[in-house]
């Protein structure tokens, strides 16, 4: 497993808002903008078993995600790796990632509807920080 740098923590956890990568049936990339924090080495995204992301991640578990601070968009921490889906934890990580993104609670969701948590397991890491000239790079090959 991949160690997150303190500074990636610090741009994933700021909060900034995450592109996520995953990939369709038909092989392609499906972008989607989502909430996100760190939880050690790993990065957790809230979603619901409804979403396309979350029959994406079920059929091909490869993800990919892009955060940058928006006041400085060329400082990026960029991040390859794989998701696990578990829907225990999400009806709480999406009420800390609103706080936390909006400063408000989440609004209920339907009855019906079930949240899970991606959590993803970094295999590649690239942190790029031009104003410090902080570039680094690592691959886990496992």
């Amino acid at each position: 497993m991949m160690t997150l740098s303190a500074s990636a923590r610090e741009v994933i956890d700021a909060p900034e808002f995450v592109t996520m990568a995953t990939i369709d049936e038909h092989g392609r990339p499906r972008l989607s903008v989502v909430w996100a924090k760190t939880d050690g080495n790993h990065i957790l995204v809230s979603t619901t078993t409804e979403r396309r992301k979350y029959r994406d991640l079920l059929r091909d578990p490869r993800v990919s995600l892009l955060c940058f601070p928006k006041d400085q968009p060329y400082t990026y921490v960029s991040i390859q790796g794989t998701a696990t889906l578990v829907n225990e934890g999400g009806s709480e990580l999406i009420q800390e990632l609103s706080e936390r993104y909006t400063g408000s609670p989440f609004p209920s969701d339907r009855p019906d509807v079930v949240r899970a948590v991606i959590r993803i397991d970094p295999s590649k890491v690239v942190f790029s920080d031009p104003s410090s000239r902080r570039n680094s790079s690592a691959r886990s090959d496992s």
